[in-house]
């Protein structure tokens, strides 16, 4: 049997197609970072800090560590504030397929005060400008247990 070589060929035979559903399901677990998810739903953001007297970082870190990047001790849960400014943004124009918000959603780099890190994620209401204050909102209707339970609009 002579196999097709070029792209041409291929398609001018009919194509195998073979439909694969799954009846199964997967189970994920966020392990120590389950609070973290937990308390989106309660309408907080939850950050971890350093319990080293001697360490040096004391701000908190988001998304939270389970061991201080800086001296591998624990860390401790502290309720973060839920006001902070965008730091940098940018649009999605054309998404990829498994990208979850609409093309267009503008994603964003909130820089929050005692907070070392900047927190990802997307603005839901209004046009993103550096430096512009924003409050925290929430998905607690259908959340989804995922960072997109957590969006940010002008404050």
């Amino acid at each position: 049997m002579d196999w097709p070589t070029t792209a041409l060929e291929v398609l001018s035979e009919a194509p195998l197609v073979v439909k694969n559903p799954k009846t199964w399901f997967h189970i994920h677990s966020y392990g120590g970072w389950g609070k973290f998810f937990t308390a989106l739903r309660q309408k907080k953001i939850m950050a971890t800090r350093c319990t080293n007297p001697q360490c040096g970082e004391k701000r908190l870190w988001l998304p939270p560590r389970a061991e201080c990047p800086d001296c591998w001790h624990d860390m401790e849960w502290v309720e973060a504030p839920q006001k902070g400014r965008i730091y940098t943004f940018s649009t999605v124009k054309y998404p990829g397929e498994l990208f979850k918000l609409p093309a267009g959603t503008p994603l964003i780099s909130v820089e929050i005060e005692g907070v070392c890190t900047k927190v990802l994620s997307w603005l839901k209401e209004g046009t993103p400008q550096f430096g512009l204050p924003v409050k925290a909102v929430f998905n607690t209707e259908r959340p989804t247990n995922t960072i997109l339970d957590l969006a940010w609009v002008p404050a």
